[in-house]
């Protein structure tokens, strides 16, 4: 029930990217209905259906990839501060969001049923004078069984994808679980990784030692001049920033908030560019480069050979783009963070600055689904080539799961410079503040686009040329 009033309460543009996963849950399960009505069909021809499910799974995972993207990006189903309090914490908001999810798609799976059954004319008669019905078993009946779990398949994969993806995680900086406080013969004692020696627990004063019980230091314990001196640094650094803000018009400063007792206690938490991920770049550039050259390889090899003349026959030819796909998608988040760091190079602005952080900072959040998307499209242009060399047109399922595929990829990536803009919502807010024009975030947008563009475009293309070779006579 609270996850259908999430869902009802949402803002328009969170129904519209629901709106489109219900639409590629619709046309994932329409292509598995019409997998299984060309296995009814064609009985005799086991191996055919089979290959036209496997090939389902493409746009499968597209589906389940943009369901989470759009899950991650939705404000409403994020945890908030106070709804623990009500039980609403971060393990049960994942429920929500994973409940919503897969009601969306369950949505998309209906009406994908209804409109394979209208196709069959099992509604209102058989449309198209019966035409290119027969990957639809038309005049067959359906098998209950094998339909509910074709149309189950997109809701649950989404709803169990979007679960592990927003799972509650520890902070990086919290204690581990091998030191907590466990209790024993002895009392209450820290249980860590290092094992006592014998008779520890005998020894005169071990039990007051705060590294061994995680308790404060005594304070009754002196500082060292060492300690005094670095301490006095750091209070002299901590009340020079402080002094350096800008005030307000009454005087107070506009960065603390008032205490309980009416006094300016502590600064307020002001958004900035995030830290995490900016100065260390992604380790996934390495492998990613290593398996597209394989791949490059694999279907340079393949061509040159040229055995067999149907594309089944020639595994090498179709390892060779799958395996360039593959890199490019690793090595899309090492790449952004590259292209970052050269926006920043010779002699930068403060546009470019703020253009190459940016890209830095969100190399993995940006660089994962623009990977993605080119390795689909230098991978489709592959096999289109490979497969359609004889200059026969595609089929219409085809060219729905290409469709699907590379409609959900660019959708997920549009999502995730969305989820990006409203991470740097704080930092946008506070450039304004500061007196910057109201066009730097756009111009800013701007220049890492076409940065992006210009690493990126080239790149498949090359890509897809060499991966797509046709193989010698």
């Amino acid at each position: 029930m609270l996850a259908l009033r999430l869902t009802r309460g949402a803002r328009p543009a969170v129904q519209l990217r629901r709106l489109l996963v219900a639409a590629a849950s619709a046309g994932t399960g329409f292509l598995l209905l019409c997998a299984l009505g060309h296995a009814i069909g064609r009985p005799g021809a086991p191996p055919d259906s089979l290959l036209r499910l496997v090939w389902c799974a493409a746009p499968l995972a597209a589906t389940v990839y943009f369901a989470v993207a759009v899950a991650r990006a939705d404000p409403g189903t994020g945890p908030r501060p106070g709804l623990s309090a009500l039980g609403l914490g971060p393990v049960r908001m994942m429920a929500v969001s994973a409940t919503a999810t897969a009601l969306t798609c369950a949505l998309g799976s209906v009406a994908a049923l209804l409109v394979f059954l209208h196709l069959r004319g099992d509604l209102t008669g058989t449309p198209f004078d019966g035409s290119g019905t027969d990957f639809l078993a038309a005049g067959r009946p359906l098998p209950l069984p094998a339909t509910l779990t074709l149309l189950t398949l997109v809701p649950g994969s989404a709803s169990v994808a979007v679960a592990v993806a927003l799972r509650p995680r520890e902070p990086a900086g919290s204690p581990s679980r091998s030191g907590r406080t466990a209790y024993g013969r002895f009392g209450a004692y820290r249980a860590t990784a290092v094992r006592e020696t014998f008779g520890a627990y005998g020894r005169f004063g071990r039990h007051l030692e705060p590294a061994a019980h995680g308790r404060r230091p005594s304070a009754a314990r002196q500082r060292t001049p060492e300690e005094a001196r670095a301490h006095l640094q750091t209070q002299t650094q901590t009340q020079t920033q402080q002094d350096r803000l800008p005030t307000g018009p009454s005087g107070q400063d506009p960065e603390r908030t008032p205490g309980p007792d009416g006094t300016a206690s502590g600064l307020r938490p002001t958004a900035a560019v995030p830290e995490s991920g900016s100065g260390t770049a992604p380790s996934g550039l390495p492998w990613g480069i290593a398996v597209l050259a394989v791949g490059l390889a694999a279907g340079a090899y393949a061509s040159r050979t040229g055995v067999g003349a149907v594309p089944g026959e020639r595994p090498g030819a179709l390892a060779g783009p799958v395996l360039a796909a593959v890199g490019l998608a690793l090595a899309g988040p090492g790449l952004t963070h590259l292209c970052g760091r050269l926006l920043q190079s010779v002699r930068p602005g403060a546009l470019r600055l703020l253009a190459g952080r940016l890209l830095m900072t969100e190399a993995t959040r940006i660089g994962r689904p623009l990977g993605v998307v080119c390795a689909v499209l230098s991978g489709a242009y592959a096999l289109g080539s490979l497969y359609y060399t004889d200059g026969r047109p595609a089929g219409p399922l085809a060219l729905l799961g290409v469709l699907l595929v590379i409609g959900c990829t660019v959708a997920t990536l549009l999502t995730a410079a969305v989820e990006a803009r409203q991470a740097h919502a704080g930092t946008t807010a506070a450039l304004l503040r500061l007196g910057a024009p109201s066009s730097t975030p756009r111009r800013a947008a701007a220049l890492r686009a076409g940065a992006l563009l210009a690493l990126f475009g080239p790149l498949t293309v090359i890509v897809a040329h060499l991966s797509g070779l046709s193989p010698a006579p």
